[in-house]
């Protein structure tokens, strides 16, 4: 049997966590740009507020800015997941709906 180099086995050890320590790495990197994001996204979606109100204050009424594509971005929003959450429960609430009443 060979003997073993202590330290090629060091080397090689330190080769695997230095790989693996790379990886966790780049992951809290990655996480930390998505929070940043996160801020910046709410930033501007205050920002988005207080620009659409001082339209409104400005004279603007709330359907010419509708028509010139600039509704409320809260009520865009707010539209946006109630479609999708209609057809979801559309089904199921059916389907739950007439078990649950039997």
């Amino acid at each position: 049997m060979p003997a073993i180099d202590i330290e090629q086995t060091r080397n090689q050890a330190r080769a695997l966590l230095d790989s693996r320590i790379e990886s966790v790495t780049n992951l809290v990197k990655t996480r930390q740009r998505i929070t940043d994001l996160r801020e910046q996204l709410a930033d501007a979606e205050r920002e988005d507020k207080r620009a659409y109100v001082r339209a409104t204050k400005d004279g603007w009424s709330p359907e010419e800015l509708k028509k010139l594509g600039l509704e409320s971005g809260a009520a865009a929003r707010r539209r946006k997941p109630a479609t999708t959450r209609t057809a979801e429960e559309a089904s199921p609430s059916s389907a739950g709906g007439d078990t649950g009443a039997e």
